[in-house]
């Protein structure tokens, strides 16, 4: 189950173009949790490659 987390201690700024309705909804999930869009963008993003499944062409 994916749990929401505050907190890194070292960042680096990067800048990504994503589609307005999908960060409209990053947003609210964000307010509704107490966190800033970052942590929330860090954590989706953290679950993602942790769950990633491998391809069998590696």
């Amino acid at each position: 189950m994916f749990k929401l987390q505050k907190g890194y201690d070292e960042y680096i700024t990067k800048t990504f173009r994503l589609p307005k309705e999908f960060v409209e909804n990053l947003e609210k999930i964000a307010f509704d949790n107490n966190l800033s869009l970052n942590q929330l963008v860090i954590q989706c993003l953290k679950y993602a490659i942790d769950n990633l499944e491998e391809s069998q062409d590696n």
